[in-house]
């Protein structure tokens, strides 16, 4: 009977990880179904940025208490998690705090997990208060309705239980090693489940252990369960944010990308020694769609940003299109980029991996032109994303479809258009009338 815990264990062990590994195997299937981008750049660069901002977490301090507070539980998150190694350690051997030969090192930790594991709370906490009671504008965007504001709150509530697992655990643990139980050998200090462990103290061995034991299991399970819920929820960025911020831009906000297309019909009309009248070869590729209408137009990267994305709505934020009533949300478009994906690749699994037209496409199914069109390309999302997202490549790549491959921009842009290839300016006036109102003073 003493193995079969060790058995079930390893079993639900390679069950967690297994279906976790098939949905991120999913997950790189539909990133690379974007156009491959050019990454060449200077490494260290890269390296800094993700160190900066996706460990440092340089972005999320910009706003003091939600930065903070997040800090707080990033860093429980992770530190924490040190403990997990230990657990499945002796899930899988049977042993019992595998690590407590460590001494006075190892009573630090545990410590310093308890304290942690009691901040993380106090944070939750005051995020569902931020979220649900005092109701932050950005929480409560259209966008936010349904799945994405049950997905925040669920997220929340996993991790309290979580770490009233992890401390209750610890209480009953606690208690047993005062009662000399055989197994719970002296090891740990227990700064806030003592406190817990005083409500115990009246409790039998029998009882201690299966507290002990019952929390630990569904600490486990609970950790795994989590672990799976990321492929389902806004919380991916917890592993995303480090390959996108290492992959992030490293030009400057602004600089616009040029179509390679496009680049070499210039430099071929520029090119005094160029045929003309030549033809195209007969095995020439047909000529690439300019911009994008669906997420198989965007690239890698712009799908990665996609998954990446944390909802926190930082962009809506500060968007000023979003501030002064327009329809457009950074935050919706990397959401419905995100959805129209998975959308993509459900259909691919449904067909095994063949592809075919299903009638919708991220233009007008998921993202209006209205939007596309009150985008002041400011950047100014660019810059308040904690995690270096790019919704406005998206914005720019749609408009160029509408305008290079549809002729649909809006009648006034139309205009502008006009005006500079006739007249050199975006004014409806001749370069030799264009001082006239000079003359009228």
């Amino acid at each position: 009977m003493g193995i079969l815990p060790n058995i079930l264990f390893i079993l639900v062990l390679i069950v967690g990880i297994g279906y976790f590994t098939r949905n991120i195997r999913k997950i790189i299937r539909n990133i690379r179904l974007g156009k491959a981008v050019d990454v060449t750049g200077p490494s260290g660069d890269r390296w800094k940025n993700m160190a900066r901002i996706a460990l440092g977490q340089q972005k999320m301090v910009v706003r003091p208490v939600s930065g903070f507070l997040h800090v707080i539980v990033y860093l429980g998150f992770i530190i924490i998690n040190i403990e997990v190694l230990e657990i499945i350690i002796d899930g899988v051997f049977g042993t019992h705090r595998i690590f407590s030969f460590l001494g006075g090192f190892y009573d630090f930790l545990i410590g310093s997990f308890e304290i942690l594991a009691f901040l993380v709370i106090v944070a939750v906490v005051i995020f569902w208060i931020r979220r649900n009671a005092l109701r932050i504008q950005r929480f409560w965007k259209p966008e936010m309705k349904g799945w994405p504001k049950k997905d925040a709150d669920l997220i929340l509530y996993i991790e309290v239980i979580l770490m009233c697992l992890f401390l209750t655990m610890n209480a009953a643990d606690f208690r047993l090693q005062e009662l000399g139980a055989a197994h719970y050998t002296q090891a740990g200090a227990f700064p806030v489940s003592s406190y817990i462990a005083g409500w115990m103290s009246s409790w039998s061995e029998a009882t201690l252990i299966t507290v002990e034991r019952v929390a630990w299991w569904l600490h486990i399970l609970g950790i795994l369960f989590f672990l799976n819920y990321l492929y389902f929820s806004k919380h991916l960025h917890i592993l995303l944010a480090f390959p996108n911020t290492y992959f992030g831009r490293l030009k400057p906000q602004g600089q616009f990308d040029n179509l390679e297309a496009v680049q070499k019909e210039v430099a071929l009309m520029m090119d005094p020694n160029a045929d003309p009248f030549a033809a195209p070869a007969e095995d020439a590729p047909p000529p690439e769609k300019f911009g994008a209408s669906d997420v198989t137009d965007l690239n890698q990267i712009q799908l990665l940003n996609a998954y990446t994305c944390t909802e926190c709505g930082r962009c809506t934020s500060e968007c000023p299109a979003n501030q002064t009533g327009k329809k457009l949300s950074p935050r919706k478009i990397m959401m419905d980029t995100r959805d129209r994906l998975e959308e993509v690749g459900r259909h691919l699994d449904a067909h095994k991996g063949i592809w075919e037209p299903d009638g919708k496409q991220l233009l007008d199914d998921y993202i209006s032109r209205e939007e596309l069109w009150a985008c002041t390309s400011c950047n100014a999302c660019v810059q308040a994303c904690p995690v270096s997202i790019d919704p406005l490549s998206i914005i720019l790549d749609m408009r160029r479809y509408l305008v290079m491959e549809q002729s649909a921009a809006p009648s006034e842009l139309n205009a502008m258009m006009s005006n500079i290839e006739n007249n050199g300016a975006p004014w409806p006036f001749s370069q030799m009338d264009r001082l006239n109102w000079n003359e009228e003073n």
